[in-house]
């Protein structure tokens, strides 16, 4: 499914590489492991083969579709509002956040932004706030081989 070199996503992690894929002995039993080094943390991870699909584990995405998940942003509605309570607005936010989607992280940013117009989020929302810009520019600053400042610049730019 990956290879060796491949910059991958994991999800409440950030961005990585896979280093590489061995054959592992585990209680006995032999598996292979995908051995990932995270770029955001001095952090490797390994996650048996088997359990790869569940882990939400992704390739990058493409330029074009983060362009067109930025540009289409200041366009969407947001999927919470002031009134939707706080636990459930926070549910919302972390299945979107964990479902490792490019397009889903950005959408929790853009709520999070709308929220904070309405009323000032509170410190669980600053800190997802924090926690999804830094997952998603950390993407961003592989997919168009920037820094992770000019990341938050082009985020900035897009959310308004």
């Amino acid at each position: 499914m990956f290879k060796v070199g491949d910059n991958v996503v994991y999800p409440m992690q950030g961005t990585g590489v896979i280093e590489s894929i061995e054959e592992r002995d585990f209680l006995g039993e032999k598996q292979q492991y995908y051995i990932i080094k995270m770029f955001t943390q001095d952090m490797q991870i390994m996650i048996p083969a088997s359990k790869i699909k569940q882990s939400n584990l992704r390739l990058i995405s493409d330029p074009a579709t983060l362009d067109n998940i930025l540009s289409d942003l200041p366009t969407k509605e947001p999927h919470t509002t002031k009134s939707t309570p706080p636990k459930q607005r926070y549910k919302i936010y972390m299945d979107k956040i964990k479902s490792g989607s490019l397009e889903e992280s950005a959408e929790v940013i853009w709520d999070l932004v709308c929220l904070n117009k309405e009323k000032a989020l509170n410190a669980t929302e600053k800190k997802m706030l924090t926690n999804a810009r830094k997952f998603l520019t950390g993407e961003m600053a592989l997919i168009r081989e920037i820094s992770e400042d000019e990341a938050n610049e082009v985020l900035d730019l897009a959310i308004g």
